[in-house]
């Protein structure tokens, strides 16, 4: 397979132009901010356009086919915009939240949002251990995202607050999605989550098929949850 003319193709088959030319301009932006920040590991458009935006499509796919896909949404720890800017390419209808502690990053997010001129997106600074004891953003999401975060079990204590009763938390893991779910059942079971399913996204190229584990909120989380800044890490539930 030739892995740069299949992303092309599946490029050009889910985007309108107008898509095309915003992905454009985001992977341009990623490029240059690589530079001065660590946006992204990914050193070159190919890898970007395969690992970042074919995937952030294929995981939309599965949201949509498992109707999942509702506003508003926060992407938790979204770094360099993945999934959330993606998704809000793809879905300009979509109310956006994109959540993340560095300021350099924000500061780039703010500066595609604007360039993009993308509405309904709002970048926010700051700890997930923290804003999700907010009133203002607590069990206020119907769906909440997270790509290369942490481990589930200690995912579902920091993205599962923010999500309303009934809505879900979406997370993109590699080969070993399966054991982090055994490992999650205590913190699925305190946070108010349980799995809905597991889908192996259609990704081109080599290396591990990524998975999105979809965890639904069948009810509310207690509110010591998510404990304090750096606990969740050092003491998984």
């Amino acid at each position: 397979m030739d892995l740069q003319a299949e992303v092309g193709k599946r490029l050009r088959n889910h985007l309108s132009p107008a898509q095309h030319e915003a992905f454009d301009l985001y992977a341009r932006k990623l490029l240059e901010a690589r530079r001065r920040t660590n946006l992204t590991s990914l050193r070159d458009r190919d890898a970007i356009e395969r690992r970042l935006f074919l995937e952030s499509i294929a995981l939309l796919n599965a949201l949509t086919d498992a109707g999942a896909v509702e506003s508003p949404l926060i992407d938790v720890g979204t770094g360099a915009g993945v999934p959330g800017l993606p998704l809000k390419i793809m879905r300009p209808d979509l109310e956006v939240a994109l959540l993340e502690a560095t300021g350099k990053k924000v500061r780039f997010l703010e500066e595609v949002v604007r360039q993009l001129d993308l509405n309904d997106v709002r970048v926010l600074q700051g700890r997930a251990e923290e804003l999700a004891h907010d009133p203002a953003h607590r069990e206020a999401y119907a769906l909440a995202l997270a790509r290369a975060v942490a481990p589930l079990r200690i995912l579902v204590e920091l993205a599962l607050p923010f999500v309303r009763q009934g809505g879900y938390l979406a997370a993109a893991k590699g080969s070993g999605a399966a054991r982090e779910v055994r490992e999650a059942e205590k913190a699925l079971a305190q946070c108010g989550g349980a799995i809905d399913r597991l889908v192996s996204l259609d990704v081109p190229g080599p290396g591990p098929v990524p998975t999105l584990v979809l965890v639904r909120k069948i009810a509310r989380t207690p509110q010591r949850y998510p404990r304090r800044t750096g606990v969740p890490q050092k003491r998984p539930l």
